[in-house]
């Protein structure tokens, strides 16, 4: 009688342990999200243009970036200029073409990490039938501040980095979500 008792407390403590475990769990492995736009880098904040890059009239293609940051969302604008046409005219235009991405941004450390979507001008998602790129965008770029108003942003997966400077100074005024 007593091996049967000691047995159903064993199992009984065994049971609420493991169930104390799993709530407890739950509530730190789970936070709810932030009801407003996190701040974002306070340096960041602001639209950066990209005026040139090294060498620009020896190369074939290259891009001119123009980044706008607000809080913890970008807005990036990337001019692209080519002397080969690999494409139909009505989307090269002569060499010349722009894409637009949006999203939102979070640094660590001295890496950039963009993470959001192919969109428009008007910054409404782009259809994926149209020219060039859509859906996801992702980038990694090593962050180098030269002063207050020139940065240099080292892509991973480009070899020119971007060197802008900065052309309107704004500060974040986070927006409810």
């Amino acid at each position: 009688m007593l091996k049967s008792f000691s047995f159903r407390l064993l199992a009984f403590t065994s049971a609420l342990s493991f169930l104390l475990f799993a709530f407890s769990l739950s509530f730190t492995s789970c936070q709810m999200n932030p009801n407003t736009q996190t701040p974002g880098e306070g340096y960041l904040q602001g639209e950066w243009q990209q005026d040139s890059v090294p060498k620009q009239k020896l190369l074939v293609t290259y891009s001119l970036y123009h980044l706008k940051f607000s809080c913890d969302s970008f807005f990036v604008s990337i001019r692209s200029f080519s002397k080969v046409n690999t494409g139909p005219d009505t989307c090269m235009r002569s060499g010349r073409w722009t894409e637009y991405c949006r999203g939102t941004y979070e640094q660590k450390h001295d890496t950039l990490h963009l993470k959001g979507q192919f969109c428009n001008a008007d910054m409404t998602i782009k259809d994926d039938k149209g020219c060039f790129r859509s859906g996801d965008y992702e980038e990694f770029f090593k962050v180098g501040k030269k002063n207050d108003s020139i940065a240099e942003f080292a892509s991973t997966t480009n070899v020119i980095p971007i060197t802008a400077h900065l052309i309107k100074k704004t500060t974040c005024h986070p927006k409810p979500l």
